[in-house]
């Protein structure tokens, strides 16, 4: 019996994780009826590209499946944990709920001419695990004001040519995770963010969980 269930969020930077990820956490805290134990695993302990100790440093295929794996044994063995103690102890916490960020879309799209099986096993845990995938997105035509609008201050010294640059990065990124969500195991709902109602979206996604 399973007594966990989660989300993984992906999209590309600027498209809204940060923000949905806090009212998430929000509207989590105030439900009554909701698991007592939240795991929230942000971006940075599942990526590809990180900073370390100041310096970037991208993971090769076989290292972020490597890492994606770590990640999911950890909530196998909470759940395997609260399987362990009995219905009694596990209607008490109410279960696990988690979160993850930039997951196995993220890698999808960055090895998107690799071999698909071990990501789809890692996408079968999931699923075991009751996740479900959320992309949040940003219509083209709004994509610049919204990069400018996150960290106005790195963008004031860049040239237009530039801002349209990292627009294209952006969309065509976008487009990628949207392709391989559809060839995805794990189910996925796209939701547009470009009128930034962070909690409506949360709810929307609470609601598909539920």
């Amino acid at each position: 019996m399973s007594h966990i269930r989660g989300i993984v969020l992906e999209g590309y930077s600027h498209a809204g994780k940060t923000s949905v990820l806090k009212a998430l956490k929000q509207l989590h805290a105030v439900d009554e009826s909701s698991e007592r134990s939240i795991i929230v695993l942000s971006e940075h302990y599942s990526q590809i590209l990180n900073n370390v100790h100041g310096e970037y440093k991208s993971l090769n295929r076989d290292e972020h499946l490597n890492l994606l794996k770590e990640r999911i044994s950890m909530l196998k063995k909470l759940n395997d944990w609260a399987a362990y103690l009995g219905p009694e102890a596990s209607n008490a916490s109410r279960g696990i709920f988690f979160v993850l960020e930039r997951f196995h879309l993220n890698h999808r799209a960055a090895f998107s001419t690799d071999p698909v099986h071990e990501i789809e096993n890692i996408e079968n845990e999931l699923l075991q695990l009751g996740a479900q995938c959320v992309l949040l997105t940003v219509s083209s035509e709004n994509i610049e004001q919204r990069m400018q609008s996150r960290t106005p201050h790195e963008w004031k010294n860049k040239t237009q040519d530039e801002i349209r640059r990292s627009a294209k990065d952006f969309l065509h990124t976008q487009s990628e995770l949207r392709k391989q969500s559809a060839l995805s195991l794990l189910p996925t709902i796209e939701i547009n963010t470009d009128h930034k109602d962070w909690t409506a979206y949360a709810k929307e996604v609470l609601k598909r969980l539920s």
